[in-house]
């Protein structure tokens, strides 16, 4: 491929998807204990869950511009004449600063995007780009199409807590509207790259109830893509997935996703998310 996909490991693709479309994942760094592990290959959302329990402190940090330089410099050797690096959004993490100052320096043209959203939130148009590219597409048209799929891409979830959210400043506006309701299970949403609140519900199963009800709201008539996207939480996605699969009209695909080390030491057990993303 001329143009090659780069993106960070906070998408959370499949390995053996991410090798079949020749995407490269740069991975998040999480610290615990003051110690610092690749997001994915060094530590997992059990490792993270293990390390809360235990109430040492988890951090996240974005990826050194050095990776992102590697990344850029393996692609040109191996033939690429654009790349396209798509991140999570920049009103979450240093990610995309660190992509954009590896790619002032690249060999050959980087277009950095911001999905202005996270897990498949950017996984969906991080895929939409390769299948792009893998169809022969120029770099101006593998990052149009990336940037398309991400503004009409819509994410919902809930937590058991806010408290991680909070502690790690990732709640924005939800902070103040809450205040000291945390044992209140918030359904949230990504708006314009940050979490806002979306609806206060006080169990999990009227929070399953209303994801279904928002995703199915989301996808309407058309053509769309969905993930289930959780963190030890297998059976209630399982269920959340075969709901949806029966009330979407027109489903291109159904994915069920636990979220890795980053999302988990900012969300901590329990999180569930649907993403609708129309098929490009």
């Amino acid at each position: 491929m001329s143009v090659v996909v780069v993106t960070d490991s906070s998408a959370y693709l499949e390995p053996a998807e991410a090798a079949r479309w020749g995407i490269t994942v740069v991975p998040l760094q999480v610290i615990i204990g003051g110690r610092e592990f690749d997001d994915g290959p060094q530590i997992d959302a059990e490792g993270v869950a293990t390390a809360l329990q235990e109430w040492q402190p988890v951090t996240t940090s974005r990826p050194a511009p050095q990776r992102f330089a590697d990344a850029y410099e393996a692609a040109a050797a191996h033939g690429a004449t654009g790349i396209a690096s798509v991140h999570l959004s920049g009103e979450m993490s240093g990610t995309l600063d660190a992509a954009r100052i590896a790619a002032n320096d690249a060999l050959i043209p980087v277009e950095v995007i911001d999905s202005r959203s996270i897990a498949m939130g950017l996984g969906f148009p991080v895929l939409a780009a390769a299948s792009a590219a893998a169809q022969g597409a120029t770099l101006a048209e593998v990052a149009a199409t990336a940037r398309t799929t991400a503004a009409t891409t819509q994410s919902f979830f809930y937590v058991n807590t806010l408290d991680y959210l909070r502690r790690g400043g990732r709640i924005g506006p939800a902070a103040t509207l809450l205040g000291a309701a945390l044992a209140i299970k918030p359904l949230l949403q990504l708006t314009d790259g940050s979490i806002t609140l979306l609806e206060k519900v006080r169990t999990t199963t009227r929070a399953l109830a209303r994801l279904e009800d928002l995703a199915t709201s989301a996808a309407g008539d058309t053509l769309v893509n969905v993930a289930i996207q959780h963190l030890a939480t297998p059976t209630q996605a399982d269920t959340l997935a075969t709901h949806l699969t029966a009330r979407i009209p027109k489903l291109n695909r159904m994915l069920t996703v636990e979220v890795g080390a980053a999302i988990a030491a900012h969300t901590g057990p329990g999180m569930l998310a649907v993403t609708i993303s129309p098929q490009p």
